[in-house]
């Protein structure tokens, strides 16, 4: 059974959040073992870019820590999928490996060193979402993503 580890940086504040990540991983456990590492943001000092680049690479130190087996991380310059492609990729990451780590970065997003450890750039939208609502919107796709694979009517 693939391993997938949720590797994100910043915490869920909302209910309404968190029991729509609570429902999706129970959804999943049946095709994968879904694990989310959660981290504590380092926020910059301040919006120049020097801060922020600062709290970026603290967020990567610890980053790197969490990461096993194929990295992933989100980014809006990323490969855009559709969820019949996304679902592909799973398929054929599952074939391959054993566990993967996605990584979401931060609200100011991730560094440049995480980016380049990473074997794919993913991108969900050229939108800007809040990190704590993506976590939902990838366990989601992650979930539909599966049902694809597994023929199960649930994508339409």
């Amino acid at each position: 059974m693939l391993k997938i580890n949720i590797i994100a940086v910043g915490d869920i504040k909302e209910e309404y959040l968190k029991n729509g990540i609570n429902e999706y991983l129970k959804r999943l456990n049946r095709f994968a073992n879904v694990k989310i590492v959660e981290l504590k943001e380092n926020n910059p000092l301040s919006n120049n870019e020097r801060d922020i680049n600062l709290a970026k690479n603290k967020d990567a130190l610890e980053i790197k820590k969490k990461i096993k087996g194929y990295p992933i991380c989100l980014d809006i310059l990323g490969k855009s999928l559709d969820s019949d492609e996304f679902s592909k990729y799973i398929d054929k990451l599952s074939l391959n490996t054993s566990e993967i780590s996605i990584i979401i970065g931060a609200s100011n997003g991730l560094s440049d060193e995480i980016k380049s450890i990473c074997k794919d750039k993913i991108s969900f939208s050229k939108m800007t979402f809040p990190h704590q609502l993506m976590r939902l919107i990838l366990l989601e796709q992650i979930y539909r993503a599966f049902t694809i694979i597994n023929n199960i009517s649930y994508h339409k």
